[in-house]
């Protein structure tokens, strides 16, 4: 039977140069990071790429002896892979336009394709401001909103991916508007054309 070796341990073996320690932290978290990011891309090719991605940011953290979040490893690989994932779909221009019942529409700035480069740098930093925020939501909150605007998907098939209803669905997306406004508020970010 294999000894289970604790995160922070294979991560500090791996800062104090045992590239061998690497090699086991990825073999033990592989299955797990890899479904998250195929459950978010549903391509296999792109999920390679991403999980690549999320381990040479990995690398490059760890490296630079950048990495504070004692015995967090996982989430703290899931959160890079998460963001990459956001990247991915910004790059592939597969953020919709979001159309929002009441006057709080927050996704207006991002749709706008004629943005000249003053524009272009204030879209990049909402973008960028925008995904922060969107990782302070609860996670079946930030799941549906992430579904629906990143990736356009319908509710009904936000519902066959997440295993609630259409109206459960709903209700979170509501909820993630409702909570986005508050953080905004809190944080004191004007979001204006």
């Amino acid at each position: 039977m294999a000894i289970q070796i604790e995160d922070s341990v294979l991560v500090r073996d791996y800062m104090s140069g045992d590239e061998k320690a690497l090699e086991i932290l990825i073999n033990k978290h592989n299955q797990r990071i890899s479904s998250f990011i195929y459950s978010k891309v549903l391509d296999r090719d792109i999920t390679e790429d991403i999980f690549q991605d999320t381990f040479i940011k990995v690398i490059k953290t760890l490296k630079r002896g950048a990495y504070s979040e004692e015995g967090k490893f996982l989430p703290w690989v899931m959160r890079i892979a998460h963001n990459l994932i956001i990247d991915h779909f910004r790059k592939n221009k597969r953020m919709p336009k979001f159309d929002c019942n009441g006057d709080f529409n927050i996704f207006s700035v991002i749709g706008d394709e004629q943005l000249n480069a003053e524009r272009q740098l204030i879209k990049e930093q909402i973008d960028s401001d925008l995904t922060l925020l969107i990782e302070e939501l609860p996670e079946d909150q930030r799941e549906v909103l992430v579904m629906r605007i990143y990736k356009n998907m319908s509710f009904k098939e936000i519902s066959e991916n997440t295993g609630v209803s259409i109206n459960t669905a709903l209700g979170r997306m509501r909820y993630a508007l409702i909570n986005l406004r508050k953080i905004i508020e809190r944080n004191n970010i004007v979001l204006t054309n």
